[in-house]
């Protein structure tokens, strides 16, 4: 298995305010769905920020994100692990195939693959 890219996920009430403060960092913004802006640094795409007022289809926002090169296998190894799933794997309209785990301190990862 291979992973592309780890993000934190920042709940946030203030989408705004939050995005022009990483920006004063140095991020640009390259995805806004409303629930969710990711931000990502120019120099080094992979290195990234996302900020959501709440999860469009799982009961939690998540703490970080992992993009995986092949879901299905991490799911498979997950659900082995005895792992608890809290959001199940799914395709997403928005062009992501995903599930959520509960890591071992409480976490909730959002492990995903792109369509």
């Amino acid at each position: 298995m291979t992973i592309r890219r780890v993000m934190p996920d920042i709940q946030s009430d203030a989408i705004p305010a939050s995005r022009e403060f990483y920006e004063r960092l140095g991020f640009e913004q390259v995805m806004d769905a409303g629930w969710i802006v990711t931000l990502a640094s120019p120099s080094n795409p992979t290195a990234q920020v996302s900020l959501m007022s709440g999860d469009r289809t799982a009961p939690v926002v998540p703490d970080l994100s992992v993009e995986v090169d092949d879901v299905d296998a991490v799911h498979e190894a997950v659900r082995e692990s005895g792992a608890e799933i809290v959001h199940p794997l799914q395709d997403e309209e928005w062009g992501v195939r995903r599930f959520f785990v509960r890591d071992p301190n409480g976490r909730v990862v959002n492990v995903l693959t792109h369509r």
